[in-house]
């Protein structure tokens, strides 16, 4: 069977695909056609006379619609697509709810010498993949995932699933060999807040703009494509003109850089990567840690996958409105790491400032599984401070202590951990996890 493809001006829902798919059918020689109202084309199907381009066009206008690219609109004028939008909205505060009253937001195993054990990290691994790490890696695989299999509803479940399964096999492989470069480089392999931060802030973005694309609301969005620089492609080989949308390739690399994405369990296991020293250790460790998280990533990947008929069109509207709430969250933690500002610390000139003081004032701060309590605390300007950070809850990304400002950056152990510092300057002194998930401040005043 041979195919047609032409451009239509106007559509903006599903109802024009409908109108234009009857038209355009009745010209003769069509055996088949498929409009899409994101992409603007109509594909026609032939087999052995080729339908009259004229006659397609008249059928076309005769529906109400121009031949050609065009301006679609930037608010869907469809009110079935704003009230299944509210629909989804719904079905996700409840599922948010459930997993709140189940505790899966505050999810806290053990202390950090298990790590040692590598069934535990198995473990661990398996835990974030259905926890706190889909927020950013999860959230990320979905709207990959949805977006693919809405823009391509021809393929097969098989089809559609086969990029997860690169993406975590790119993932599993690239955990490994950088974890075994993490063991080697020991501590002077750490990205600072700022880049984390900004990382996040781009992640973040990326999801709004396919959550939203996935609501099909705001029809114009849906002609946005992101894509690398055409140099940087060819470098990497993984684009060409003939797979500008997908390639194994592309799909395994971007499971490698998820290495670098905040999650909080991720980190964690990084820092004992650190610790340790040894590449060997290290690449079995982070390989294992990616292995735990692949069920829950294939999972999400292959409800995505396997979506059909009206539970598809279902799916995609609650996982637009799922990446949108992470692309937020994600967002709101990156723009925290980025407002922690730069590294201010200066080590001599706090180190006399401290001989001259008597008595540091000492405030409290205890670290559990949801974050930092009291989060707002108050220290006099001049003055050497202590502060002690009870340390209540271990497997968490609020373990990961952050204070740019006074050169603080810890995971800290179980019990009490102490540091002293000079706030020599008025104003807020801010503190984060690792993730930008928990935050705080403290505040200098006269």
């Amino acid at each position: 069977m041979h195919k047609i493809i032409i451009d239509i001006a106007g559509m903006h829902c599903r109802s024009c695909e409908l109108l234009t798919e009857d038209g355009l059918s009745s010209v003769p020689g069509v055996e088949k056609v498929k409009t899409h109202f994101r992409s603007g084309v109509a594909e026609i199907f032939y087999e052995e006379t080729r339908p009259d381009l004229k006659a397609l066009e008249r059928a076309v206008r005769n529906a109400g619609y121009d031949i050609g690219k065009g301006k679609r609109p930037w608010i869907a004028r469809d009110i079935e697509a704003w009230v299944e939008m509210l629909f989804a909205l719904g079905i996700v505060f409840v599922l948010f709810m459930v997993a709140k009253s189940l505790g899966l937001f505050e999810i806290s195993l053990a202390s950090s010498e298990r790590l040692s054990s590598i069934p535990f990290v198995l473990l661990l691994g398996l835990v974030a993949g259905f926890s706190t790490c889909m927020a950013m890696v999860g959230g990320l695989v979905l709207a990959v995932s949805a977006r693919f299999s809405e823009r391509h509803p021809e393929a097969s479940v098989r089809q559609k699933f086969l990029p997860n399964v690169y993406f975590n096999m790119g993932r599993i492989g690239g955990f490994a060999l950088l974890g075994g470069l993490l063991g080697y480089l020991g501590a002077t392999f750490q990205l600072s807040a700022l880049s984390v931060g900004t990382l996040t802030l781009i992640i973040g973005g990326v999801m709004l703009l396919v959550g939203f694309q996935l609501l099909e609301l705001f029809p114009r969005l849906s002609a946005w494509k992101l894509t690398l620089p055409k140099s940087i492609a060819r470098v990497l080989g993984i684009q060409s003109q003939s797979k500008k949308e997908y390639s194994h390739s592309r799909a395994a690399l971007l499971g490698v850089m998820t290495f670098f994405l905040p999650c909080g369990f991720t980190q964690l296991t990084q820092l004992f990567v650190v610790a340790t020293g040894s590449p060997l250790i290290g690449a079995l460790t982070m390989g294992t840690f990616a292995l735990g998280t692949a069920p829950g990533l294939l999972g999400i990947g292959g409800v995505a996958a396997a979506a059909q008929g009206a539970f598809r069109r279902f799916f995609f509207k609650t996982a637009g409105v799922i990446v949108i709430a992470l692309g937020i969250f994600n967002f709101q933690n990156g723009y925290a790491l980025v407002n922690l500002g730069p590294n201010l610390f200066q080590g001599s000139a706090v180190a006399k400032t401290f001989a001259l003081a008597k008595e540091p004032q000492v405030i409290r701060i205890a670290q559990r599984a949801n974050g930092y309590f009291p989060s707002q605390l108050t220290v006099k300007k001049g003055r050497p401070v202590k502060l002690i950070i009870d340390s209540q809850a271990s497997y968490t990304c609020a373990r990961s202590f952050m204070m740019p400002k006074m050169g603080i950056r810890e995971v800290l152990q179980p019990g009490e951990n102490v540091f002293e510092f000079m706030p020599d300057k008025l104003g807020a002194i801010p503190f984060s996890c690792s993730m930008g998930m928990y935050r705080g401040v403290i505040n200098a005043v006269d």
